[in-house]
């Protein structure tokens, strides 16, 4: 069996095993993913994030640099994914504490392009890049683009669906349904329901730039945390309110701590803690 060396890390409790392949030697297989991310026999986690060089990414974007550190990102179910805010942090976390990367600033490769990280307090901060309401003309229209059926919910709720070079439709819960009535075992029906699937956020609001959320992602299910999905439900939050020029900043609440977003026009940051709890060696099946 081959064995790899890990790092598991977590970004407010949204957890991740990172493999080292500096050298772009290592091809890891929906199975292997699988393994790694199943938290009774593998080791555990909500991804899996091969560390390489763009080169050794086939599907990698034309435009970056063939030697940038480049986040290969995979959901627990095996499926790429073109980004994830969260482990963008623990990337940069890894990479800084492994020597492969310095200074308050540097950046990273992804699936939905080039990102920029830079140092924060004791965090650090992702420029997620631009944004974009996916269907446009109807949520200007009608202020949403779909619905949501979830267990926990008597009717379908209205939502909005928005790019952040990855899938997200956000629901704002109506006063009389509190997020934890929600059932997130299973996951939420979305109509229409995107091509390639959606991450789904539940929203409360609690004041001028404060909100809380739960989430169901794509290839995994309920998660503790997850950054793009904080940005979506924070962006969907002010469009909804009318985008005051006054209320930028925002905190969500998640499950697994606190997060930071930042709207600037049409791009938006997300910045919140990172950290590296274990590493070992663990054989592959196969």
């Amino acid at each position: 069996m081959p064995t790899v060396d890990f790092v598991k890390g977590h970004g407010t409790m949204n957890d991740f095993v990172l493999v080292a392949d500096l050298d772009g030697a290592l091809s890891l297989t929906a199975a292997d993913v699988g393994f790694l991310a199943d938290r009774h026999a593998g080791i555990g986690g909500d991804g899996v994030i091969r560390v390489t060089r763009t080169e050794s990414v086939a599907d990698a974007p034309a435009d970056i640099d063939p030697q940038l550190w480049f986040m290969d990102y995979y959901n627990a179910d095996g499926s790429a994914a073109e980004m994830c805010g969260n482990g963008t942090r623990v990337f940069a976390r890894y990479l800084v504490e492994h020597g492969l990367a310095s200074g308050p600033s540097f950046e990273i490769g992804t699936r939905a392009g080039v990102k920029r990280i830079d140092l924060v307090g004791d965090g650090y901060s992702t420029d997620l890049g631009p944004w974009r309401l996916s269907r446009a003309d109807e949520a200007a229209k009608r202020g949403m683009d779909a619905v949501v059926q979830v267990v926990g919910a008597p009717d379908a709720l209205p939502a909005l669906s928005l790019d952040l070079g990855n899938p997200h439709t956000v629901v704002a819960l109506p006063p009389s349904m509190d997020l934890g009535t929600l059932d997130l075992q299973r996951a939420p029906h979305v109509d229409p329901r995107p091509f390639d699937g959606t991450n789904v956020e539940f929203v409360r609001a609690h004041g001028p730039g404060h909100i809380s959320m739960r989430v169901f992602e794509r290839g995994v299910g309920e998660t503790l945390s997850c950054g793009t999905g904080a940005a979506a439900a924070a962006l969907a939050t002010w469009w909804w309110s009318g985008q005051s020029p006054d209320q930028l900043q925002w905190t969500v609440d998640v499950p697994g701590g606190r997060l930071g977003v930042l709207i600037e026009g049409d791009r938006v940051s997300l910045s919140g803690p990172a950290a590296l709890v274990a590493d070992g060696r663990v054989s592959l099946p196969g």
